[in-house]
């Protein structure tokens, strides 16, 4: 399967937003590297359309998951209870720390299951409620 992404350089390089186009194999890879370092920013998009796309933004077992639905409108995933309501975790957006508030935080690994079932079907509304921004 075809995607297109972008993605922190798994060294210590900031965020470049040049967007790739490869099998899922690749960011897989490039997931597996950041997730190793212990945080990351991705981006995925189908091939065939820019939005909508999905961000994955992560520090450790923290991760904050963004959808674009087009170029005026953000929303975010509502978290899955990782981290109480009014509890905070910095994680990496782009190539800077963001702070959130646990009603939009997840555990990285359902983050991450979720990005790859959205490249399934390029749909965003079966992986969960979307506070829209």
């Amino acid at each position: 399967m075809s995607v297109v992404w972008a993605a922190t350089a798994p060294e210590s390089e900031p965020f470049h937003l040049v967007e790739r186009h490869s099998e899922l194999k690749d960011l897989a890879d490039r997931f597996s590297k950041l997730r190793s370092r212990g945080q990351g920013h991705v981006e995925v998009r189908s091939p065939d359309a820019d939005f909508p796309a999905i961000a994955l933004s992560f520090r450790d077992d923290h991760a904050v998951v963004h959808l674009m639905n087009d170029p005026e409108r953000m929303s975010l995933l509502v978290g899955d209870g990782t981290v109480a309501p009014e509890g905070e975790v910095e994680v990496l957006v782009l190539d800077e720390l963001a702070v959130f508030t646990g009603d939009f935080v997840l555990d990285t690994d359902r983050a991450w299951e979720l990005v790859l079932a959205f490249t399934q079907t390029w749909a965003a509304g079966p992986l969960g409620e979307w506070w829209e921004l």
